[in-house]
């Protein structure tokens, strides 16, 4: 059985900017995971998410229940290692093609 890549993004608690949607508002942050198959191509998708992650793309902030919070953006992310597409996770041959086209 093929190894993983495990990702971990930790998005602090803080405060909107401009250009967020509710500028100074209080948001929400976590820790965020996401899977990636240990091979040449998940090493060069991991690479691809970094640079996302680092011009400020992989997040958004959303409310959620009156509450401001961070979550996913539109860059497609494994949150699971198992259970399929319908679980967000692996199997699904057609994920790292898909994700580069997005990156």
């Amino acid at each position: 059985s093929q190894t993983a890549l495990r990702l971990l993004f930790k998005m602090p608690s803080s405060c909107s900017k401009v250009g967020d949607p509710r500028p100074g508002q209080p948001y929400k942050g976590g820790d965020f995971y996401a899977f990636l198959p240990d091979n040449k191509e998940g090493r060069k998708t991991a690479m691809l998410l970094k640079k996302a992650f680092e011009h400020g793309l992989t997040f958004q902030i959303k409310s959620c229940n009156g509450e401001e919070r961070v979550t996913w953006g539109l860059i497609p992310h494994k949150t699971s290692w198992h259970g399929g597409k319908a679980s967000n996770g692996y199997p699904d041959a057609h994920y790292l093609r898909e994700v580069c086209t997005v990156l």
